[in-house]
């Protein structure tokens, strides 16, 4: 009970910092990304609000455990594949077209009608296929 609580503040707690920061309106993000036309550098201040504690976090949690039980994840790897730079590109273009990224989307379902709502269901399609056609690329990869 006590990890679905903290679950729900820490989600709760995510979702309005990304509603105070600007990062569910579309426009303020495809305003930070056209860089060549009338640049926002606004959300550059929530990345590194953002990056800088996650970087001390990897650190301090390095050989701990976490308080409400289970493990903190491993950092990520620093290993740069065919998958992260196609999972990249993929992920850029759907942010530079709609103008959210998956948390931002998730919580802009409280005001955004219909289009958060379709923006989700397609992303939601693109993660059930996204191991398949994973496999497919690696195994035409593996036959080069």
């Amino acid at each position: 009970m006590l990890r679905m609580f903290l679950a729900l503040a820490a989600g709760s707690l995510f979702g309005a910092g990304l509603m105070f920061s600007g990062m569910t309106d579309t426009a303020k993000v495809q305003g930070f990304l056209d860089i060549f036309g009338n640049w926002d550098p606004t959300l550059a201040f929530v990345m590194g609000g953002a990056l800088l504690p996650m970087a001390l976090a990897w650190r301090l949690t390095e050989g701990r455990k976490p308080a409400a039980g289970g493990s903190f994840p491993s950092p990520p790897s620093a290993e740069l594949d065919r998958r992260l730079v196609l999972g990249s590109v993929l992920f850029g273009i759907g942010w530079g077209l709609v103008g959210l990224c998956p948390g931002p989307a998730m919580a802009s379902l409280s005001y955004n009608s219909w289009q958060g709502a379709l923006f989700l269901a397609a992303m939601a399609c693109g993660m059930i296929a996204a191991p398949a056609v994973s496999r497919h690329l690696d195994r035409g990869a593996a036959s080069a």
